[in-house]
């Protein structure tokens, strides 16, 4: 079957109305799982008669230009395991409905089911899709290959740049372009180029200004946290299937392989800037402050073709992100969009980005970008429109509707984002967490104040009574405000949780956006097994620690510091790297470990002196200090006992701990003799 049709076929099953299951019905993975109830049923139901489902458009854009697929479903992380494997969600294209999954988010699901190579602008723009969470691009040069976001891992762009090699000719890389400063974008460009040829600039790798600080300032401080919770927002530990991970709203999921970082040797840094190479002129958009601290479009003139980076896609994306990160700010973003499409989109016959599918002709690449502007704008000004009389943060997603214009309309539909979750993203930016009502300035912490609602409900008995009857009439978010108070309150009571799960899963099949499915189905996989032992192997290089500068290492072993250990401590350390000629002064004073750049303490307890490049191997949990000084690469003058001292203060970061209370993980490993070591190196980079 072609991809045109597979693609059709899949289309014309999720437009079908189903209100029941099919009698070949799939099995849920879990044997506790549910099927969807009827009041999820009549849901989707109803949503299939209200959405747009007639136009076709994106299946057509979704299949025009494909070349070839390859002959493999799986691409192999050099480590050994699997770090790519599109075959898991070929189940999507069997021609079934599935009323375990949100009939929109069928059919962005089907939409992201694109795999092999494909042709944007005949002879120059071609792209790799599927082989990762992003879009691999091609533009053709005089020579040879400029890449565009060479995706999260080494083993899949280097499996992308083979496959467009064997089809069309095999021509060197002359270049690269990081569009924004997330880990799918970057990840593997070792896979495409070797470092030396950046660093003799044989090939050029532009980024925009600021590009190397925020790809490792974002995820640093809080990385720990954000890997765990992106397990839940990214479903990394369900099965694939209609009862578990289905998509992920931009793309498939993350590659599992090799992350690395070379730094690019070209930034670009006017708001407008051309360069150009091997023969393509490219004029850079610098559109900051949008999905990404730095990003930037790129418009081809040569061939009338839009390159939208992250800041237009097949969906709404985060302003707020469940995984944690700073709210982005909706305004801006579509005031960027705006001056895409006035400065670009008249001339534009084709626009392309690193995640979906490109748009063709200029009216319908205009309206896309209409479209996207103006769900952008909306978020914020409807959103502080209701915030200025009065609405709170915990109130406005229940007040707040998208446009009914904007509703039918592919484009502004939240796969990715949420715009429930979007709204409170925005009164947060702008007036923070605190609603204004002093009973929430000082909140009890869930364990403390459940049990008082629990006492006053008349009991665990009374509460799931109540649960099942709200349950059973579809109210589950009202079952959920009192089953999780429960919980809190008695983590060992299994009716509740089992119920708890329950309602969590009817709401995440009734999910349109992936991340509020994925954390809904965890949630309830949690409550009902608990957390999994293991956690997906992750290979990832020592570029980003390498790319982390020193002062961000000492803020991160002061958070990493125990306070209730150091209490009445005191130290005085320097630190010397010859190597790059930095210096740091650092105390341990008040419980809080401080560092300062450029200045040197003049009575320290110890003075240590290490190379930087051989500091880096600290940092990476692959040698310790007193090893080091062994082999003659570090030298203590002074006190050398502060080093245990210290190392004995710090606590090593798992992505493992409880989100909802009785969800301990069946294992626990801390890896030992890493205490001066930052976590994993892999919860540094996080896309998106």
């Amino acid at each position: 079957m072609t991809r045109t049709l597979s693609l059709t076929l899949a289309l014309s099953v999720v437009c079908a109305a189903a209100s029941t299951y099919a009698a070949d019905a799939p099995t849920h993975f879990d044997p506790q799982g549910k099927p969807p109830s009827t009041f999820t049923l009549e849901l989707r139901n109803g949503l299939k008669a209200q959405l747009p489902f007639a136009d076709k458009r994106d299946f057509d854009e979704a299949a025009r230009g494909f070349i070839a697929a390859p002959p493999y479903k799986q691409i192999k992380a050099d480590a050994g395991h699997v770090a790519w494997d599109m075959g898991s969600y070929q189940w999507l294209l069997a021609g079934q409905d599935f009323p375990s999954i949100h009939p929109s988010l069928q059919r962005q699901a089907v939409l992201n089911m694109a795999y092999g190579l494909y042709e944007v602008v005949p002879d120059r723009i071609y792209q790799v899709r599927g082989y990762d969470l992003a879009n691999i691009s091609f533009i053709k040069g005089d020579t040879g290959w400029i890449v565009f976001d060479p995706l999260t891992a080494k083993e899949t762009a280097r499996a992308a740049l083979e496959f467009i090699n064997e089809k069309l000719g095999k021509r060197p890389v002359v270049g690269v372009v990081y569009s924004h400063s997330h880990g799918d974008h970057f990840g593997g460009v070792r896979g495409v180029v070797d470092e030396a040829d950046v660093v003799s600039g044989k090939v050029m790798v532009i980024a925009p200004e600021g590009f190397m600080e925020a790809a490792i300032s974002e995820n640093v401080f809080a990385g720990n946290a954000m890997t765990r919770r992106l397990q839940w927002q990214y479903a990394v530990l369900l099965p694939r299937g209609p009862f578990g991970h289905v998509d992920q709203a931009i793309g498939k999921n993350i590659a599992n392989g090799n992350v690395g970082l070379i730094a690019p040797n070209r930034l670009v840094s006017k708001d407008i800037e051309e360069i150009t190479l091997d023969g393509v002129r490219m004029v850079f958009q610098n559109a900051p402050d949008t999905e990404a601290p730095v990003e930037m479009n790129t418009w081809f003139p040569q061939f009338k073709a839009f390159w939208s980076s992250e800041v237009v896609t097949g969906t709404i994306h985060n302003i707020y992100t469940l995984r944690g990160a700073a709210v982005r700010n909706a305004i801006n973003w579509s005031k960027e969009i705006n001056e895409a499409l006035y400065m670009f989109g008249g001339e534009t016959e084709v626009m392309f980005a690193s995640h979906s599918w490109p748009r063709w002709g200029n009216a319908r690449i205009q309206e896309v970008l209409r479209t996207q502007r103006d769900a952008y704008a909306n978020l914020n000004n409807q959103t502080l429109h209701y915030v200025n009389q009065g609405v709170t943060i915990n109130e406005i997603h229940n007040v707040y509707d998208v446009p009914h214009s904007l509703q039918q309309n592919w484009a502004a539909r939240s796969y990715h984002g949420d715009v429930q979750n979007n709204v409170r993203g925005v009164v947060n930016r702008f007036l923070g967490h605190f609603d204004g009502n002093p009973a929430n300035l000082i909140p009890l912490s869930p364990s403390d104040s459940a049990p008082l609602y629990v006492e006053m409900m008349g009991g665990s008995e009374k509460i799931i009574a109540r649960g099942r009857e709200l349950a059973a009439q579809g109210k589950y978010l009202h079952a959920t405000e009192i089953l999780n108070r429960l919980v809190f309150a008695e983590p060992k009571n299994q009716p509740a949780r089992q119920l708890l799960a329950d309602t969590y899963e009817q709401l995440g099949y009734q999910a349109e956006s992936t991340s509020v499915r994925n954390t809904f189905l965890q949630g309830a996989f949690e409550l009902r097994n608990g957390l999994p032992g293991g956690v997906p192997p992750r290979s990832t290089g020592p570029d980003v620690v390498r790319a982390m500068s020193t002062g961000q290492w000492l803020d991160f072993l002061g958070i990493s510091l125990d306070p209730k250990k150091a209490e009445g401590l005191h130290y005085t350390l320097n630190l010397v790297t010859p190597d790059n000629g930095e210096k740091y002064a650092v105390e341990l004073n008040n419980a809080t470990l401080t560092n300062i750049e450029g200045f040197q303490a003049p009575r320290p307890d110890l003075t240590l002196t290490i190379n930087r490049a051989d500091l880096n191997r600290v940092m990476m949990g692959v040698a310790t200090f007193d090893q080091l000084a062994g082999e003659g690469k570090a030298r203590f003058d002074g006190d050398r006992s502060v080093i245990a001292k210290l190392r004995d203060l710090l606590v090593s970061f798992t992505p493992d701990f409880e989100i909802l209370p009785g969800t301990a993980p069946t294992q626990r490993q801390v890896p030992p003799g890493r205490p001066f070591a930052l976590p994993e190196t892999s919860t540094l980079i996080h896309p998106e």
